[in-house]
């Protein structure tokens, strides 16, 4: 049986009754699920399936479809930068690549130390800023490595690991 907290269970109730037929909280409840979980893993397809009258299958392919769902765990933070146009133009690789080096990860994976998982996302809706960064969710704009750096060091800093390179 999953463990979810007492207050995601009475959200996921309240959402469900949002809906004339179950099914259709299938994505509110997902998201409520990973909120309180971190990720949807194989329990909770199974669990969300039995709670709204679906097969597994029905839930796995929205979990597999939608990038905002993960099937896997991420770090204590979570900085997504943008790759689309205006930020690929405005230097958003070269962003991306300076958080990768600060943390030493790869996209998509847990920072040796658990700080970050570092991701390349679709459009943040800043393109006027680019390249823009969201770290867990705060919209940071005109993010050249610099400031990648600058960021780098804050959450360091504010997880006491040690200033610098890891």
């Amino acid at each position: 049986m999953m463990n979810l907290k007492p207050e995601t269970l009475s959200r996921i109730d309240e959402a469900v009754a949002h809906y004339p037929v179950k099914r259709s909280a299938v994505l509110p409840v997902m998201h409520l699920v990973q909120e309180d979980q971190g990720l949807i893993s194989d329990e909770a397809i199974e669990w969300i399936a039995a709670k709204l009258g679906l097969q597994p299958i029905n839930v796995y392919e929205l979990v597999s479809f939608y990038p905002m769902f993960r099937r896997k765990p991420i770090g204590r933070r979570h900085i997504k930068v943008c790759r689309t146009l205006s930020c690929a133009i405005m230097g958003g690789y070269r962003t991306c690549a300076e958080f990768q080096r600060q943390f030493g990860t790869k996209l998509g994976e847990v920072s040796p130390d658990g700080a970050v998982t570092i991701e390349f996302v679709e459009c943040l809706a800043s393109c006027g800023t680019a390249p823009v960064v969201m770290i867990d969710e705060e919209l940071h704009e005109k993010v050249d490595p610099a400031k990648a750096r600058a960021l780098s060091e804050k959450i360091k800093a504010e997880a006491g690991a040690p200033a610098g390179k890891p």
